[in-house]
Formats: C-alpha cells, sequence, structure tokens
C-alpha cells in the first residue's frame, strides 16, 4: 500500500477541468469536461451533504450529471499482464488538494456502485466551473457520500495489488 499512498501525494497538477487516468491502463489518457459529451451521462438524485465523523449537515446539492467513473476507465483500457489482474485493482481518484478515496474493480464493475459513481460536469441542469469545484467525483449509492464526494478531481490511477 505504500506505493498508493506515494501515488496519491504526488504534486497536483494546475486546476483545469482535466482528468488524468494513468498507471495500469493501456492508453493513459486525459479528458477535459468538454469531452464528457463524447460519453453517456447519467444523472444522481439530489442529497444532503453530512460530515462524515460528526453526522453535521454541510449543505444540500441538486442532481448532478456525469459521466460514469467505469466507463472512463474503460476508454482508458485496463493492463492485465495475467488473466485476473483486474480483480486485484484498486483505483485512487485524486483532487487537486491531494485529498483521495479508493474504489476497487469489483465495486465499479461487479456493484450497483458502479452505476452510480460519476464524474459529475452538471448541477441542476447547469454546467458546473472549475470555480464551483468540477469536475466532482460522487458516489451516489454510498451510505455515507461525504467520504467520496471529491471537488476538483485530477487524476484516476489504477494500481493493480500484488499479494
Amino acid at each position: 500500500m505504500d506505493d498508493l499512498s506515494e501515488n496519491a501525494a504526488e504534486s497536483t497538477p494546475q486546476v483545469d477541468g482535466v482528468i488524468s487516468l494513468e498507471g495500469e491502463v493501456l492508453t493513459p489518457l486525459r479528458i477535459s469536461i468538454e469531452a464528457f459529451s463524447s460519453f453517456e451521462s447519467v444523472e444522481a438524485a439530489p442529497f444532503a451533504l453530512r460530515c462524515f465523523t460528526t453526522n453535521r449537515f454541510l449543505r444540500d446539492v441538486g442532481r448532478y450529471r456525469g459521466v460514469l467513473l467505469r466507463d472512463l476507465i474503460l476508454r482508458a483500457g485496463l493492463r492485465n499482464a495475467s488473466p485476473t489482474d483486474f480483480k486485484r485493482t484498486v483505483f485512487v481518484a485524486v483532487a487537486h488538494d491531494g485529498y483521495a478515496v479508493t474504489f476497487s474493480w469489483h465495486e465499479l464493475f461487479n456493484t450497483a456502485i458502479g452505476e452510480q459513481a460519476l464524474v459529475a460536469y452538471e448541477c441542476d441542469g447547469k454546467p458546473l466551473s472549475v470555480d464551483d469545484g468540477a469536475p466532482v467525483l460522487f458516489s451516489g449509492a454510498d451510505i455515507l457520500p461525504a467520504p467520496r464526494h471529491i471537488k476538483r478531481l485530477a487524476r484516476v490511477r489504477a494500481c493493480v495489488l500484488s499479494i
């Protein structure tokens, strides 16, 4: 796990609304918010954002519209040196401020979480700007959404865990 924390702690790029997909992928990508129009979009239900540790109400969040995280990963493709590497793949999503969260391949491709983990570019029908926090990563199927709600997503790194 040291490799994961080192990768998450790399210097963060300038805030520009572009997401990098890197690591154990076939084609490393840089995707701008404008390029999201080439993907199918999904919409998430509104929710109350609450602090994970205190359950204190932070703010109401409207309907996000965005691209499924797994669709972005599929565009980059996963490198599988052995036939079952994908089952040990973890995706580390990192914000421009260094905040990082993880998703496993199983969560994104084999559970309902993957159907609601999206990178949002719109809220309540209005485009999100970088000043609004775009792109926003949101895991709509989580019991508590705050821990995996990331503003200004910078990169997603695919890492195959060794055992």
